[in-house]
């Protein structure tokens, strides 16, 4: 079936023969691309990635009067935004390319970070730092990974493993800034400072992001949205990745909270998300360069096993058998974050393997991103509710994270099934 084979990488001119445009796999403006998709991610998913910090800030200061699952409705809006704002944004990326939506997306964000600073009720909070900041990080997002598309098709995986990375700096950087400044600085400086750096880099982006490919305005048809839904190889990978970020966030929303009530010193638990992130930097990478050599969905498998084995069998029972243990913590947010590093980069790596037109990869990926906002909306909240349920005690939503990690595997392995077999000596 086509869906099975590598993207042609191809577009269509008008009154011509489909022809490439430009060189793929190589040459400075390819890896240029890299580059500034790289300063989209650090300032679009590695913004994401600090939403543990604004958890425990949130609980004990402008929202200490709210639940905690009233509050992971604000930061797991987020990435629900970030992701769902695709199914609109990559069908202008396939009309118009990434200009406009690199710059509109750069004012978005600086202005949702900095009305965030100012921000005192909890209504404020949710449009700025839930609705308008992860907005404009959306069309950034979306932007870079659809351009990074058009110029690889070998090294696809690799080089969405490098742009990735910028998300595991960025998820360093912000939490280390956050932990350090909020206390000395106050809340609206460090978020003003935050929001300056994100516009330096943004710059950059709108400077370097191109797509390879000649965009063509085509008339909107709802069968470009529905008809991935008819290809099992695409529904699998929904399915797959939207139980992978059901579980992804859990962790990265509670690990700081939990180790804070369980008596770890408060300075190093704050850091847990930074070290979390630093471990996913070459967890976003290696699997990348590993995963176009020995195929991307035997290395995506192991990947979330290994998440699966790490919450279930390492934050759970360590966390119960012996609660306040720093070195448990510590050892868990690196492995996590290694293992679930993997998730930003070859998601969008798996799509494009199972994608016959790379003309159409901004929709593609845009249905997709939107079926995953779903998943990353509920997912904290619904952990969130399970901790109240349980009274503040958090192996019910270590099993709710682990067992969504489960059914990711399965689904990955169901999709692998269908594309080579059930031999595990093809590179799929």
């Amino acid at each position: 079936m086509a869906a099975t084979t590598e993207s042609k990488t191809t577009v269509a001119v008008s009154g011509s023969d489909e022809e490439p445009v430009g060189q793929l796999d190589q040459g400075l403006r390819a890896w240029t691309v890299v580059i500034g998709a790289w300063c989209c991610l650090f300032c679009a998913f590695g913004w994401v990635n600090a939403i543990g910090i604004f958890q425990e800030y949130y609980q004990n200061n402008q929202l200490h009067s709210y639940s905690a699952s009233s509050i992971s409705w604000i930061l797991s809006l987020e990435p629900f935004v970030l992701f769902a704002a695709g199914i609109v944004i990559g069908r202008v990326f396939d009309n118009y390319g990434p200009k406009w939506l690199l710059l509109i997306g750069t004012c978005l964000h600086v202005f949702g970070i900095m009305m965030t600073s100012i921000s005192t009720q909890y209504y404020q909070f949710l449009l700025a730092q839930g609705i308008c900041s992860p907005l404009g990080a959306s069309f950034v997002f979306s932007s870079a990974l659809s351009c990074t598309a058009t110029w690889f098709e070998k090294r696809r995986a690799l080089a969405f493993g490098i742009v990735s990375s910028g998300s595991s700096l960025g998820g360093v950087v912000f939490p280390t800034m956050l932990s350090r400044l909020l206390p000395s600085i106050g809340f609206g400086w460090t978020l003003r400072i935050s929001g300056f750096i994100v516009l330096a880099l943004l710059v950059i982006a709108n400077l370097t992001v191109r797509s390879r490919i000649k965009n063509v305005p085509r008339p909107v048809k709802l069968s470009d949205y529905t008809s991935p839904f008819s290809e099992i190889p695409f529904v699998l990978l929904m399915l797959a990745s939207c139980c992978g970020f059901f579980a992804m966030f859990v962790p990265i929303s509670y690990v700081v909270v939990e180790a804070q009530e369980d008596g770890v010193n408060r300075e190093l638990a704050g850091y847990l998300l930074t070290i979390l992130n630093a471990a996913s930097l070459p967890g976003r990478i290696l699997p990348g360069y590993v995963g176009d050599k020995l195929g991307r969905f035997n290395v995506m498998i192991a990947m979330c096993s290994l998440s699966a084995i790490v919450i279930l069998a390492l934050w759970l029972p360590g966390t119960l058998l012996s609660p306040g243990s720093a070195a448990i913590y510590i050892v868990f947010s690196m492995l996590y974050g290694f293992a679930s590093g993997a998730f930003v980069g070859m998601v969008p790596a798996l799509l494009g393997q199972i994608s016959p037109d790379v003309t159409k990869i901004g929709v593609r990926q845009g249905v997709l991103f939107t079926c995953i906002s779903i998943a990353s909306l509920m997912g904290s909240p619904i952990a969130g509710a399970i901790l109240s349920r349980q009274n503040g005690t958090y192996w019910g939503l270590q099993v709710f994270s682990g067992a969504m990690m489960v059914a990711s595997v399965f689904f990955f392995i169901a999709a692998r099934a269908v594309l080579a077999g059930l031999s595990i000596s093809k590179n799929v």
